[in-house]
């Protein structure tokens, strides 16, 4: 395979946020594909139902049960915080609000 037909995880080495050997790379690389089409799948406003499961399977190819627990970690990873402060300090605020009721 040339580098032209790897994706970007494959050439990089990413992993994601959560993907492996790499959890231990510096802060100051950037975010793999797949955690930003995360937070950018947070950042949609979502309308009926079932419609943002229905997205998160369709354009991520991952269950809903992962994307929660991909986004999850992406919530404490620096590197997120750096790309998009407004909706993970959003996301941050929920989290606590749901724990503190808890």
């Amino acid at each position: 395979m040339t580098e032209d037909q790897g994706s970007d995880d494959e050439r990089t080495g990413a992993t994601g946020a959560t993907g492996g050997p790499d959890d231990d790379r510096p802060d100051d690389q950037e975010l793999s594909g797949r955690d930003r089409a995360v937070l950018a799948m947070e950042r949609r406003s979502w309308r009926g139902p079932g419609a943002k499961e229905r997205a998160i399977r369709e354009q991520l190819d991952i269950s809903p049960v992962r994307y929660y627990q991909l986004l999850n970690a992406l919530l404490d990873d620096p590197r997120a915080l750096a790309h998009d402060p407004v909706t993970v300090n959003r996301l941050r605020r929920v989290r606590d609000a749901r724990r503190s009721r808890r």
